[in-house]
């Protein structure tokens, strides 16, 4: 089984499953239910809120309690092997449920659909529909093929689809934060990476439904959003009307100039595409968030080539320099793999090194787990034992750790402007929220002064490996 290892502050990308809160506190208002788990990365749970938009256009409202529930989805990942693990437990406990409820349809959306849709329907009889990321417009007539008996499958992936026209249902919303899908699939063809296969080729999303539906949301009470993609930088628009072209920068702007109270943010960045006119973009309104995740995925060149990245430890180091020469007080975080086919002890060191250099905030931490129809399995062996591979996640970890307190150390006395949004999961009596950087700042209430979803000044007094402790000053 895969280790995934976390180190620094919370962040919204690789959360575990969750199941959605209801958007209707009226059981009436609908005439079914249904209950989904997402898990993976934001993308994934941006999808299901397409995917409850168009199911409460069919009459269902979302559940929190499964055993309610007449739909039971689970919206998938295939990135980890442990992610597979988790969904196939979980689908074995609710074929329970469908055994005390009869009527009840399972489906499994996403990106373990296309992969897996034999074995789960036919052999394992666990789900009643698959449906791919592509294919959520198509549910409404999956859930009346399924109610027959038949086994009902839409896996097909799109060339143009991006569900641009679909306003999305914010189900499992604090109200202050809030997805904003940018673009859909990946032309990256990263050697480890099964989501080009699974997600389809890259295409960007109308702009002007990009900035209607932040507005929207802005309108609406929301003070933060995240622009999604597998990589926004590669963000490319042609607006037929002119014939002008919009890149990832242009876009960012047009969202910052939506109000300057609404925060933005954006995720993920591939090394090779983030340029300078978006680092200028960032530099120059307050209200783009000062934080960029930028996977590194190995320090060695050499195994950056086996994973087909497309830059050399010199080139990613040249580019974070230029990060905090623009930006200097800017978040960086990563992802990493360890132990990933033929890494030698130097390629591990080189790992280490470049972490050291770059001063991670925080960073996802795997070991290498081969997914099956990608490039490394196709190509390469996995011949790195267990062992060594968790030993390596391990000294990965522990130097995270020292980055991450450091990082945090360096901020005590400094004032931040933090969006709260709501309390700390450890103390009711204490306000949680997010500074520019992305780090965790918990402080002290003020009795009868409700703060959530408002900015407040905080000086940090001290800390943790994970979160800032401070006082609000102004």
């Amino acid at each position: 089984m895969e280790t995934l290892a976390l180190a620094g502050k919370e962040h919204d990308e690789h959360r575990q499953g969750e199941a959605f809160k209801p958007f209707s506190n009226d059981p009436n208002t609908y005439k079914k239910s249904f209950y989904v788990e997402s898990y993976g990365c934001a993308m994934n749970f941006a999808d299901s809120e397409v995917i409850a938009s168009i199911l409460n256009k069919e009459g269902y409202g979302a559940t929190r309690n499964v055993d309610d529930a007449d739909l039971i989805f689970l919206n998938t990942c295939s990135i980890r092997e442990k992610a597979e693990q988790t969904v196939r437990k979980r689908l074995t406990e609710f074929r329970k449920i469908k055994e005390q409820k009869p009527g009840t349809l399972i489906g499994m959306l996403g990106c373990m659909a296309e992969r897996l849709k034999s074995k789960l329907l036919e052999e394992e009889k666990l789900v009643d529909m698959v449906v791919g990321p592509d294919a959520y417009r198509s549910l409404p007539g999956l859930i009346e093929e399924a109610e027959t008996g038949q086994k009902a499958v839409n896996v097909l992936l799109s060339r143009d689809e991006t569900y641009a026209d679909i306003a999305p249902v914010r189900l499992d919303s604090n109200g202050i934060s809030a997805f904003v899908s940018i673009m859909r699939g990946c032309n990256n063809m990263c050697s480890f990476c099964v989501v080009p296969f699974t997600r389809g080729r890259e295409r960007s999303r109308d702009a002007h439904s990009i900035v209607a539906e932040a507005t929207d949301l802005f309108n609406r009470g929301f003070k933060e959003v995240t622009l999604l993609g597998q990589n926004v930088d590669s963000y490319h628009w042609i607006n037929e009307q002119n014939n002008e072209a919009v890149t990832f920068a242009m876009l960012l702007e047009k969202v910052a100039l939506i109000d300057p109270s609404l925060r933005v943010r954006f995720s993920t960045s591939h090394p090779k595409d983030i340029t300078d006119e978006v680092l200028h973009t960032i530099n120059k309104y307050p209200n783009i968030c000062k934080y960029i995740h930028l996977p590194v995925q190995s320090g060695s060149t050499r195994l950056l080539q086996l994973m087909n990245r497309t830059y050399t430890r010199e080139w990613y180091i040249a580019k974070v320099n230029r990060i905090f020469e623009l930006i200097p007080d800017c978040g960086i975080s990563s992802d990493i793999i360890a132990g990933f086919c033929t890494e030698t002890e130097e390629d591990h060191q080189d790992t280490l090194s470049i972490m050291e250099h770059c001063k991670y905030d925080m960073s996802y931490m795997y070991f290498y787990s081969e997914r099956p129809g990608t490039l490394a399995a196709k190509r390469y062996t996995d011949d790195i034992p267990e062992p060594i591979k968790k030993r390596r996640l391990q000294e990965i970890v522990d130097m995270q750790g020292v980055l991450s307190t450091a990082s945090n150390q360096k901020d005590v006395g400094a004032v931040f402007e933090v969006l709260v949004e709501g309390n700390s999961r450890k103390n009711e009596n204490d306000w949680s929220g997010r500074t520019s950087q992305n780090k965790v700042l918990v402080f002290p209430k003020t009795a009868g002064i409700d703060l959530k979803g408002k900015y407040a000044q905080v000086k940090v007094t001290s800390y943790t490996r994970t979160t800032l402790l401070g006082e609000q000053v102004g």
